[in-house]
């Protein structure tokens, strides 16, 4: 573990057994205050302010094409974003599977040594370490899990995750995971909400991104993470990412 920075303990006083018992109803759910309040508010303010938000971006079958902040102050690959900005939503609009949102890739920087000891590589450790990753076995019941991996995202106006399922399953993903970080007051005209739908395109249910809550969902599920307006004042941070059993 790096250096012991407090922005992250889990909630003690929640009630596994009757998460569990949700999450086996439909293979997802949403829990509140999943951390301490203290914590909790130490890793929202962090996040928005230290972390360094590159792009990601893909447009169809294209491959995903991630900048990073320092990429985007230079000329050359602040214009092939802007052009693949525009691919992405003419992808879209064509109903292909595309995405655009503001990310910090935590695992590629933290094996990368960006920046050793910071906030993110102390994140990503405590994701992985035991009250965390047991909190998540015991509630999807999944005892295999073994890892997580993780990025920082922020979805702000013009953001949007298009409809997909994670079948990744030779990667061991078995549990999508989302823990909101966003700030107190989100509104559902802000749009950023976590979607599920069904075979035949309906929205069966969604998740505000309220702060301090867990989503966990079993994958392959139909999902997506709908458009954020322009008018939207503020963005939609998380972390998010998946559980593996290898």
């Amino acid at each position: 573990m790096s250096e012991a920075i407090n922005i992250f303990e889990v909630n003690g006083t929640l009630d596994t057994a009757g998460l569990a018992e949700e999450f086996a109803r439909n293979r997802r759910i949403q829990i509140r205050n999943v951390l301490t309040d203290p914590t909790a508010e130490a890793l929202r303010a962090a996040l928005a302010q230290t972390t360094p938000w590159g792009m990601a971006l893909q447009a169809a079958d294209g491959e995903p094409q991630d900048f990073r902040v320092e990429e985007l102050r230079q000329q050359a690959h602040a214009q092939r974003a802007q052009a693949l900005n525009k691919e992405v939503h003419e992808a879209a609009a064509k109903g292909h599977y595309s995405f655009r949102y503001a990310r910090y890739p935590m695992v590629r920087a933290y094996q990368e040594g960006w920046n050793p000891g910071g906030l993110h590589d102390v994140l990503i450790e405590y994701i992985n370490t035991e009250p965390f990753l047991e909190l998540v076995r015991q509630v999807t019941r999944i005892p295999e899990l073994k890892k997580a991996d993780g990025q920082a995202t922020l979805f702000g106006p013009q953001h949007f995750l298009g409809l997909h399922q994670d079948q990744q399953l030779e990667e061991g993903w078995r549990i999508a995971y989302v823990l909101n970080m966003t700030a107190l007051e989100w509104r559902p005209d802000w749009g950023g909400y976590l979607l599920f739908f069904d075979d035949d395109g309906d929205v069966i249910e969604g998740y505000m991104p309220r702060f301090n809550t867990l989503n966990l969902f079993a994958v392959p599920q139909h999902h997506a993470v709908s458009f954020v307006p322009p008018f939207a004042p503020q963005g939609r941070i998380a972390i998010s990412g998946w559980f593996r059993d290898q």
